[in-house]
């Protein structure tokens, strides 16, 4: 009977112990940069703390270089549960979550603290709370710098310059428009496609930060940089809502503070990053040019007449530029 007894206590242990291994939650997260890249090891870092801080009973697999796809089909992805997680910057959600149209719009932030102010402020979390009705937890917003003009052609120092160019851009409207108010034509493409498109004359160039000209290699194909740094606008990391209302309240609390842990994290690398894409690429033979700014901004009423009709956005922008 006692030998009854301990086999069954030791087939339940057994079971029990098979049980705790199974028991971790793998979220497959999705990034289009390659891995070491400030926005990866942003959501690595996350992971870290998710699964430190819940014990194992979750973490988080980051498929980067567009393992998953390109962030159009990755935010269709996480949006009906395929993925988890995703990091995708934030214009491509312009057309479902509106309230993503203000961080997007040139030249509407001053300055990396000054967009740094807006998001981590009530303007950020009025943001994040726009993205639930479409599915999805905004999780926090991570840095991508400045972006700007470069191209295979010429300098650019002024609006004249962009004249009849051709630009790939983010499958934005905004996007869109903003070239064309600088007289120059809107090819949006998916980011790998970028590299061959300049390198066979689809495109003359395209706009982005110092970190993704170097790590794409645009650099080879487009010497000229010119830093009109039109936006400065964040990336979002965002969960799948389904998957995240299945978490318990406690977990719920985990995510957050691990998710705005990242963000301290990121900032840091982001900020490391640029300072040696810079470096590499001026040593490559990239010609980097400061045009004169105003000259852009000016340019940019009739976005903000087609962009900004709506109250809430307007009142929006209001609160941006008012943000100290």
């Amino acid at each position: 009977m006692n030998l009854m007894r301990t086999l069954t206590a030791a087939a339940a242990f057994s079971v029990a112990m098979l049980g705790a291994a199974h028991a971790q939650v793998v979220l497959k997260s999705s990034d289009t940069h390659p891995d070491g890249y400030p926005t990866v090891e942003g959501v690595k870092y996350f992971g870290e703390l998710v699964k430190q801080r819940t014990d194992g009973r979750y973490s988080v697999e980051v498929y980067h270089s567009a393992q998953l796809g390109q962030e159009k089909d990755t935010i269709e992805q996480v949006r009906s549960g395929v993925i988890e997680l995703n990091r995708v910057s934030m214009a491509p959600f312009n057309g479902t979550v509106k309230e993503t149209i203000v961080p997007a719009l040139p030249y509407i932030f001053r300055s990396e603290d000054h967009m740094h102010k807006v998001m981590d402020g009530p303007i950020g979390d009025q943001i994040k709370a726009a993205f639930e009705p479409a599915g999805l937890v905004a999780l926090a917003f991570y840095d991508a710098g400045a972006r700007s003009f470069y191209n295979s052609k010429k300098p650019i120092n002024s609006v004249e310059d962009l004249k009849g160019m051709k630009f790939r851009v983010i499958q934005s409207d905004i996007f869109v428009d903003m070239v064309a108010a600088l007289g120059a034509n809107a090819t949006p493409m998916p980011y790998g496609e970028v590299y061959s498109g300049i390198e066979t004359g689809v495109i003359d160039g395209a706009e982005n930060n110092y970190p993704s000209y170097d790590t794409a290699k645009h650099f080879e194909v487009a010497k000229h940089y010119s830093l009109d740094e039109h936006t400065i606008l964040p990336e979002v990391f965002v969960m799948n809502k389904a998957a995240w209302d299945k978490l318990t309240p406690e977990d719920q609390a985990i995510f957050k503070e691990a998710a705005k842990e990242s963000v301290a994290k990121q900032r840091e690398l982001w900020s490391a990053k640029v300072e040696e894409s810079k470096a590499k690429v001026v040593a490559a033979g990239s010609m980097i040019t400061t045009p004169e700014k105003q000259g852009f901004i000016d340019a940019m009423a009739p976005v903000y007449a087609k962009h900004v009709t709506d109250p809430v956005l307007q009142k929006m922008v209001e609160d941006v530029k008012a943000t100290k």
